[in-house]
């Protein structure tokens, strides 16, 4: 098994993407980044902590490649946006990829690469590539959120911009 951490702007709308694909073993809401040990959601959302929210993935890279993940990755943000995701503003909600090792940098770094020479969008890309951090689970309210809160979640969703924005520029 391995280990991936995305920050696309808020963590509820990262889960969906990898929850059923082959080869995950586990997705954890969470924070990374920042100089706070063991932040709660109150603190990070201030924007102060330095931390970001993000997805911790557990996968089978036999089943499921880093490859992979990066292509599922990509889709859900805004990549030339620094100042937030959506209606999520803050760097708290920033996009970033942590590497847990060097063959994971090379492959974000590739498609990094790939994305900004692609022409798909006009702005540079500034999604960053990290090494990765201590990572803390957010409290347990946030797990599953879209499926314990559906019509909150759906709702959110619906108001943040995301999916128009993913049809406009991914589809």
């Amino acid at each position: 098994m391995e280990k991936a951490t995305f920050a696309g702007g808020c963590f509820w709308c990262m889960v969906t993407p990898f929850e059923e694909q082959p080869g995950i073993h586990g997705i954890v809401s969470g924070y990374t980044g920042g100089h706070i040990d063991h932040p709660t959601y109150e603190q990070v959302k201030t924007g102060k902590t330095g931390h970001v929210e993000v997805v911790e993935i557990t996968f089978d890279p036999e089943i499921f490649p880093y490859e992979r993940l990066l292509e599922l990755y990509w889709p859900q943000i805004d990549p030339t946006d620094d100042g937030g995701q959506f209606q999520d503003r803050g760097t708290q909600y920033r996009t970033a990829i942590f590497v847990h090792n060097e063959r994971q940098r090379e492959l974000a770094e590739q498609s990094k690469q790939e994305l900004a020479a692609s022409g798909r969008f006009v702005q540079p890309i500034v999604t960053e590539i990290r090494d990765a951090a201590v990572f803390y689970p957010a409290e347990d309210y946030h797990q599953n959120y879209h499926k314990k809160n559906q019509k909150h979640y759906k709702e959110d969703r619906a108001l943040s911009g995301r999916d128009e924005f993913i049809e406009e520029n991914w589809n």
